[in-house]
């Protein structure tokens, strides 16, 4: 058996050009189709946006030590794209010895790993932020666990022989801008990218990669943000200094210290957005729920972090937090996988039970009780706090109704023209603006390409704060 490890650039090379000498390596696309394969339904999902695709998992989502592809979130910048394998090509170039363009067969060929990780959206969880931020307007649910297969990033990079000046590895994927938006290119530090954890996938929990997730491949950044995770990845470029563009220099970056809520702050004083924290979410029971008294209830979630070793802290309270029982997290895939938690207890007499749930890791972190705010509404991992109430006789929840909408007049035909060319209006009711925020909102839009007419500003901005007012969560 070859030790791949030991080979030489240019015996990779051989191994890519299909030598005679190298070993068949199975392949799960024996016959690689011109097109994705198609996408599971996706199933039981909040959906935030429809084009371009954002859905979030439901609360009973977290039940699963994998998340299904088919429950598994959506994140999606600009519309998705197609991808025909039979021109596609991963082009690298940069501060490398030779550029390369290697087509999906030849990265099929290269030693293939696996890894159980989370991913999480940055701005899972936006939409608990008080005050709140413009957005998509996540709650628990932009984050799934998944095991994904490919091949190792620092692997592909030796091909091409990274230069030792190369500070920043950047990635673009085949999705395009919507209207003037700028294109969404992500950037990891040199020592993340040449770490063996950082993967290029091509597999999502066994099978070829979806769609709607990458296809043909997608960067695994495990313990990163999603953001970090560029999907239908077609160019790799090595930089010797920190890349220029939007969603490094402006968009996806944090302050890296508690701010005064509503503050603004400079992004050229902020710092990327980059490793999770530990966080936790209770699967079960339900916030609201009735139990009966003197009935074992089994409390369930999951948690997980970004740091460099695994989740070895998990504490419940049913007290609202004056006191912690620990729970053993169980399921062991990896540092970067969720584990699952579960505590039984049996309330003793009728009430109201505040119970929390808290995760930390071996590097000392542990998830806070008071959420530092921040301007994009990224990281939050504050514990969460569910209640239950303890009666004789529970009864069964009614059904949720739909809040009522304030009425207002028509859109009008300038939010049309100007705004529902790219996206619906569903990203716009999601949002909990003041009148000013929404004022900001149309000025972004202007930046990224409408054509708003002067004449029509006051009308947008009348019917988006009036329709779309602020509220509180």
């Amino acid at each position: 058996m070859i030790d791949y490890s030991q080979l030489s650039r240019r015996n990779l090379v051989r191994l890519l050009a299909g030598a005679a000498a190298a070993p068949a390596i199975p392949s799960l696309f024996s016959a690689p189709p011109a097109w994705a394969p198609a996408d599971k339904k996706k199933t039981g999902m909040i959906v935030r946006s429809t084009r371009p695709e954002d859905l979030e998992m439901t609360i009973d989502g977290f039940n699963t030590d994998i998340t299904p592809i088919e429950r598994f979130f959506v994140r999606s910048h600009h519309y998705t794209p197609k991808v025909d394998l039979s021109t596609w090509k991963l082009k690298i170039s940069g501060l490398v010895d030779k550029p390369l363009e290697l087509t999906f067969e030849q990265i099929q060929k290269m030693p293939k790993v696996e890894t159980v990780s989370v991913l999480e959206c940055a701005g899972n969880g936006r939409g608990f932020y008080e005050p709140s931020m413009a957005g998509l307007q996540w709650e628990h649910g932009a984050v799934g666990n998944a095991k994904w297969g490919g091949v190792k990033l620092a692997d592909v990079l030796k091909l091409a022989g990274v230069s030792s000046n190369a500070v920043e590895i950047c990635f673009d994927g085949a999705d395009l801008p919507v209207g003037s938006q700028p294109d969404f290119q992500r950037c990891l530090p040199r020592s993340k990218a040449m770490s063996p954890e950082t993967l290029l996938a091509y597999e999502m929990n066994g099978e070829p990669l979806p769609t709607s997730h990458g296809f043909p491949l997608r960067v695994v950044v495990p313990g990163w943000a999603g953001d970090c995770w560029v999907k239908w990845v077609t160019s790799i470029n090595v930089l010797d200094k920190p890349f220029e563009g939007f969603f490094m220099k402006t968009a996806y970056r944090h302050p890296g210290k508690a701010v005064k809520p509503g503050t603004a702050v400079d992004p050229a004083q902020m710092e990327p957005v980059t490793r999770l924290r530990p966080k936790s979410v209770i699967s079960y029971p339900e916030h609201g729920m009735q139990v009966k008294v003197g009935e074992t209830l089994n409390i369930k979630g999951v948690v997980w972090t970004g740091g460099g070793s695994a989740v070895n802290v998990g504490k419940v309270s049913i007290d609202g937090g004056s006191r912690w029982e620990d729970v053993r997290p169980s399921t062991y895939n990896g540092p970067y996988a969720w584990r699952s938690v579960s505590f039984n207890m049996q309330p003793e007499q009728e009430g109201y039970l505040q119970i929390l749930l808290r995760a930390g890791d071996d590097t000392g972190d542990i998830q806070p009780h008071v959420q530092s705010w921040n301007p994009s509404g990224y990281n939050w991992n504050v514990s969460q706090m569910i209640g239950v109430e303890v009666v004789k006789d529970p009864k069964a929840p009614a059904a949720a109704s739909a809040p009522a909408e304030p009425t207002a007049a028509a859109p009008p035909a300038a939010l049309k023209q100007n705004c529902l060319v790219c996206h619906e209006e569903d990203v716009m009711k999601q949002q909990r603006l003041t009148k000013t925020q929404w004022d900001r909102e149309i000025d972004k839009m202007v930046r990224w390409g409408a054509k708003v007419k002067p004449t029509d500003r006051e009308s947008i901005l009348n019917y988006l704060s009036g329709r779309y007012p602020y509220r509180m969560k």
